[in-house]
């Protein structure tokens, strides 16, 4: 037998509660609508066969090292990849974008290339968030 409330008899903390998985699901699916914008590495670079992305993210202008990664992209993997987040907890429109850079090696047919980037969002001292420094190597097919 189920038991029927009324709003008054409700818990006080369950309306909080839903607004806020609200906006965890609402930014869950942007992230996945993202996901499915970007393609394939195959679609959009169908010359390519491989890339090997070597990935050191530091805090802030510190040098600090705070992640390192290597990421492999073959035909089938997503180009979301290549958008590398940034780690600070309240960076809104920050991150990394390596697409363009891809593009450009892909269009001058170079097979490796190295780089810095600095995250777009700043602090309230002007300082930007965190950098990452990568090592780009590109397969032909």
């Amino acid at each position: 037998m189920a038991i029927k409330t009324s709003e008054k008899e409700k818990p006080a903390g369950k309306k909080g509660r839903k607004n806020f998985n609200a906006g965890k699901n609402a930014r869950r699916l942007e992230l996945i609508q993202k996901k499915l914008d970007a393609g394939l590495l195959s679609e959009r670079f169908p010359g390519v066969s491989d890339i090997t992305i070597h990935i050191i993210q530091f805090y802030g202008i510190t040098g600090q090292v705070f992640m390192e990664r290597t990421v492999n992209m073959v035909p089938g993997s997503n180009l979301y990849l290549l958008h590398i987040p940034c780690m600070e907890g309240n960076c809104v429109n920050g991150g990394f974008d390596l697409t363009s850079r891809i593009e450009e090696m892909v269009r001058d047919k170079k097979k490796s290339g190295k780089g810095k980037m600095l995250c777009e969002e700043k602090d309230g001292s002007g300082i930007s968030h965190a950098s990452v420094s990568y090592d780009i190597s590109i397969k032909y097919s």
